[in-house]
């Protein structure tokens, strides 16, 4: 079986839901007549919502369910489960909750492993509270993530590109943000219960994330009863995955572009959040919709071009329109067919027709939702002509820059203000050496539209420093980094990425090629200053030289730092699927942005420096 990870962090709730017991694997249940109530925080509420519905929560047993900061009336005779964040607040209120004797008893479950004075805090006041009798269990879960599809999570980390980023964060602060993410990662691999090859790029927070990641395993390792025993091990062969950690400047530009496919325009134009969106019904009320793997329309064709996917709804009305017409002919009762020895058949018909009803509801279900949020769409990309954004941005990109009258076109035409910040960005990132005179030309241009420019300066400054640092001989570069180091703190990591991957100009991302490279396992000029740690190797043996690093490797987990997209994730999918045998691939981030989101970051990055008129609204509105 491949690395499933919705699968495995889905049965570790059930299993937390139940008690913390196992359950039979016949009704899916254990101890059906335990009635429970639910506490969680609102980041395990964010676990939760993509992997387990109310129907859910019924089927095993939990009758309430509540936020932990609501106020609550006890209820008696019931066990409470727990599921949150190991945080000295959260703490402060279950003491609070089992000194009022809330619930009969209090089974807890921490999303990650609870610090050690945070469970000192506990047994203190809930003793001093005469209270510690209530607390059955304390688990730590390692659940520190939220899974959306079985091949995608991210670590709901908001802002960490700007964290990481800013040239005014110390090191102390760095260290806090590269702890968090590790810590989210070993939540992973614990589900998961590999222990995989490491490979990261030098220098940056992918490096500083690999490192920290390799000395988390290594020390986890030396415990007997640890959690990555060979036996909880299901991986499809007996070879580990490989896991690819990124920093989000090693690509930006697909963090910003305009896409024009159906998951990315979704999430980016409609907002989608936990597989759950909001969009105007026909008779102007809002409509709510799941996106997940019970949907067969989003799973087949969100990678498709917007113009297939309007093109597949139709074919998928017309074969249901089909079908109800033969369901009708079956059982419209033309007398012909019931004549003598026919009865038997039209009955069968009968039988077949009443079955087929309730997938043929479902699918007009399906097909009404897809039309409602495509014609969503469509008010959208006409409005914004997002389908020419999309089209320049593609073509800047594999052209390496644009006709100066129309990249004024584009910036004085139709669209938001932030498409047409994410347009100029892409202008800059796209073509390779840009006069002066033409930059402040794109500049007014911007100015006139009232957007705020701090963006566009930020990621002119770090080309800028980026082509510096290509142009200079080796005696004065130190120079440069030193100066860049101490202008721009970790975004050191923009400048060793240097113009390669920046000015990408194929259609293939550079994430998936380079992904491609590192399964492979073989020698290759684009990868072979890549670092390489062995979790389960001495620490002598890890590196580029041993004996592991003989690809090619079937599992893949792919991490993005500072920021991930459903562009990145689709190019990775169709990677695999390309591939014979098929590989199999996971890709997580720190968070999934949409680019408006993205480009706030970085516009905020710029203010901190000082660049950009500030004082206007770029905002997302028009």
């Amino acid at each position: 079986m491949a690395l499933n990870l919705r699968q495995r962090q889905t049965d570790c709730i059930i299993r937390m839901l139940n008690l913390n017991q196992a359950v039979g694997s016949t009704a899916g249940t254990a101890n059906e007549e335990v009635y429970k109530i639910l506490i969680y925080d609102r980041f395990c509420q964010d676990i939760l919502s993509p992997l387990i519905h109310v129907k859910d929560l019924r089927k095993h047993g939990i009758t309430l369910y509540f936020l932990l900061d609501k106020d609550r009336n006890p209820v008696h005779d019931v066990p409470a489960v727990y599921f949150l964040q190991p945080t000295p607040s959260n703490v402060q209120r279950v003491i609070s909750d089992a000194s009022r004797a809330l619930y009969d008893s209090f089974h807890l479950n921490f999303s990650s492993s609870i610090p050690r004075p945070l469970l000192e805090d506990l047994a203190t006041g809930t003793i001093n509270s005469d209270s510690i009798q209530r607390i059955s269990k304390v688990h730590d879960q390692y659940l520190e993530f939220v899974t959306l599809e079985d091949n995608l999570f991210s670590l709901a980390n908001k802002n960490c590109y700007v964290q990481l980023n800013d040239p005014s964060a110390g090191d102390k602060e760095i260290e806090e943000i590269i702890e968090k993410i590790v810590g989210g990662l070993f939540c992973v691999l614990a589900t998961l219960a590999v222990v995989p090859i490491i490979r990261c790029p030098r220098g940056g927070p992918a490096e500083m994330v690999a490192s920290l990641l390799d000395q988390r395993l290594r020390d986890h390792l030396l415990a007997k009863n640890n959690l990555f025993t060979e036996g909880g091990n299901f991986t499809s062969s007996f070879q580990r995955p490989i896991l690819c950690i990124f920093d989000r400047n090693f690509e930006l530009s697909v963090a910003i572009q305009h896409d024009f496919r159906y998951k990315p325009l979704v999430h980016d134009v409609l907002g989608l959040r936990l597989n759950r969106l909001n969009v105007k019904g026909e008779k102007g009320g809002m409509k709510s919709y799941e996106l997940d793997n019970s949907d067969p329309f989003w799973t087949s064709n969100g990678s498709l071009e917007f113009p297939e996917v309007a093109v597949e709804i139709e074919t998928q009305l017309s074969k249901y329109k089909k079908d109800v017409e033969e369901v009708n002919r079956r059982t419209g009762g033309d007398e012909a067919e019931f004549e003598g020895t026919d009865l038997i058949g039209n009955t069968k018909h009968l039988m077949n027709a009443v079955n087929s009803l309730p997938e043929l509801t479902e699918r007009k279900q399906v097909i009404d939702k897809h039309t409602n949020i495509a014609t969503a769409l469509l008010g959208e990309i006409k409005d914004r002509s997002l389908d020419s954004f999309a089209k320049k941005e593609s073509d800047m990109m594999i052209r390496g820059g644009i006709d100066r009258s129309e990249l004024l076109g584009v910036l004085k035409g139709k669209g938001t203000k932030m498409d047409k910040l994410r347009f100029a960005i892409m202008y800059l990132i796209s073509t390779e050496s840009i006069p002066s005179s033409e930059i402040e030309v794109v500049e007014t241009a911007l100015r006139d539209s009232e957007v705020d420019t701090s963006a566009f300066q930020y990621v002119k400054k770090i080309k800028a420093l980026n082509i510096s640092l290509a142009s200079a001989n080796s005696a004065s570069r130190s120079n440069i980094v030193d100066w860049a180091e101490k202008l721009y703190g970790q975004s050191i990591s923009a400048v060793t990425a240097g113009m390669k991957n920046l000015l990408s100009n194929d259609h293939q991302l550079a994430l998936t090629r380079t992904v491609d490279a590192l399964m492979e396992g073989k020698p290759n000029p684009e990868i072979d200053s890549y670092l390489v740690f062995d979790p389960r190797a001495p620490k002598s043996n890890s590196g580029p030289s041993g004996s592991h690093m003989k690809g090619p490797f079937k599992e893949a987990i792919v991490f993005m730092v500072g920021g991930g997209n459903y562009v990145e994730y689709g190019s990775l999918q169709e990677l695999v699927h390309r591939q014979q045998p098929p590989k199999h691939v996971i890709y997580g981030t720190t968070e999934i942005l949409p680019g408006g989101e993205f480009v706030e970051q970085l516009a905020l990055l710029g203010q901190k420096m000082g660049l950009g008129n500030s004082h206007n609204n770029t905002g997302p509105g028009r």
